[in-house]
């Protein structure tokens, strides 16, 4: 038993591939292709680990999967799925897997996770309920893989979340999805838009206020932390909130209490705090804009959200998507005709996918066919071919040069500075793209993975937050 794995894979290719790696660390492997073939074979005898694919020969591999890990706790069961949705990988960690690889995986990390599986055989999540219906979020593509993994990890803890990425990537969605999918999805979720309170109401917004405050507090108001007790708290725009407020934040999240302006009575809440923020946090610390303290308060679970020029493969899903959301609101049912969907994919969607969600919209209501073709797009939303600029166009020396004109660092700091805003987006890129692997971000750059390593801790670029 101390070295047998159990293999559940219909892909005679990829099994072979799993099968030959685990021999190689030195692990006996029982392969079978069936639900009703793993059954027999648990009954039969134990397994340090199991492997298991989610669409199998005779039906859903996660089906009895719960009732597996209830009975044999010492046995970790690491999921295997082509269904690279958030639905999938939710109902893997709600049955309890130990671990949820999205295909195409990385076959060192699979094998690394079955070492720690036999290593930490106890180390189990709970096992909870039937995931809501009605997952909020759209995408199979690799870039999205990452984010379903790490918000599985966070469903049945109350760790800090910082959900960070650029506008319209969706951060409250994912903000929901930890809510709706979590063990506090009975209580409240409240969200809060920290950049749209004026600087001297957000504190009474957050914290409430006593009768008589400040002028034209005529009752007492409950504020945000007390609505969401029991509940999660949305912080959106972190980034945006004023040195005062940041003050009495932090005190809240270190202390779990809060007390409304104007009031003497400390009041203890019980809420998940999810934060949220579209911008750069290390620059505005460096500059003392944002509490050094509340940003190692708030980041303690880091979720990056890949822009959409990073997801192309699902701008598809998307906007059919939103078709569907169109017509249930009563605009005309529309559908895509292939050449729409090339048309979509070249445009660059600065505003991602709030931008993409808000043209479907747009020809929903004023396509002239039901079938909306390539010509319709452009009509809509320009022709992001004809306007995309070009290396001759100077597009990125030019995008250089406003950087240059707009943050003016100080002087002996030019070159550095300038070399850093150009690495960053360069190395999240790689990042993204490799799920977070280092060796493979070196290999797609390029670039020796030592030198990788130095310059994202220069950067202060976290590998672990694009991990798939």
């Amino acid at each position: 038993m101390a070295h047998r794995i159990l293999l559940v894979e219909d892909d005679s290719a990829i099994a072979t591939v799993i099968e030959t790696a685990l021999a190689d660390e030195g692990y006996e492997v029982d392969r079978c292709d069936s639900v009703a073939e793993r059954d027999r074979l648990l009954a039969a005898g134990s397994y340090r680990a199991v492997l298991t694919d989610v669409m199998l020969a005779d039906g859903d591999g996660l089906e009895g999967l719960g009732r597996i890990v209830a009975d044999r706790a010492d046995m970790p069961i690491i999921v295997l799925s082509a269904q690279n949705t958030l639905d999938t990988a939710v109902r893997a960690s709600d049955a309890g897997a130990f671990e949820y690889f999205p295909k195409p995986f990385d076959l060192d990390e699979l094998i690394r996770a079955v070492r720690q599986a036999a290593e930490r055989g106890t180390d189990r999540p709970v096992v909870g309920e039937e995931p809501a219906e009605g997952l909020p979020m759209v995408g199979r593509s690799q870039a999205m893989q990452g984010v379903y993994r790490m918000i599985t990890r966070v469903l049945r803890n109350d760790l800090t979340v910082l959900i960070l990425g650029e506008s319209g990537t969706g951060k409250e969605l994912v903000a929901e999805a930890i809510h709706q999918l979590g063990h506090r999805k009975t209580g409240p979720f409240v969200a809060v838009n920290t950049a749209a309170i004026p600087g001297e109401l957000i504190e009474s917004e957050l914290f409430g206020h006593e009768k008589g405050a400040f002028t034209g507090a005529v009752n007492q108001a409950i504020g945000k932390f007390e609505q969401a007790n029991g509940g999660t708290l949305f912080l959106d725009e972190i980034g945006d909130m004023p040195a005062d407020a940041q003050t009495r934040l932090l005190r809240a999240l270190q202390s779990g209490k809060i007390r409304r302006v104007g009031g003497r009575q400390e009041i203890a809440v019980d809420v998940r705090i999810v934060a949220a923020t579209n911008r750069d946090l290390s620059p505005m610390i460096r500059e003392g804009r944002f509490r050094e303290d509340l940003y190692y308060r708030l980041n303690v679970v880091p979720i990056q959200l890949p822009p959409l020029r990073d997801r192309v493969e699902d701008i598809e899903p998307l906007a059919r998507h939103f078709l569907g959301l169109a017509a249930a609101e009563g605009l005309p049912s529309r559908s895509l005709h292939p050449s729409a969907v090339d048309a979509l994919k070249v445009h660059p969607w600065r505003g991602n996918v709030r931008e993409l969600r808000n043209a479907v919209f747009r020809l929903a209501l004023m396509a002239r066919e039901d079938v909306i073709d390539a010509q319709s797009v452009r009509e809509m939303i320009g022709d992001a071919l004809a306007s995309r600029p070009t290396a001759t166009d100077g597009g990125f020396a030019e995008a250089l040069r406003v950087w240059l004109a707009e943050a003016a660092p100080r002087e002996g700091a030019l070159y550095h500075a300038s070399l850093a805003a150009f690495e960053r987006p360069l190395f999240e890129h790689a990042l993204r793209q490799t799920g977070g692997n280092q060796l493979r971000a070196a290999r797609l750059l390029g670039i020796n993975r030592n030198t990788l390593r130095k310059r994202l801790g220069e950067l202060a670029i976290e590998a672990d937050q694009f991990s798939i």
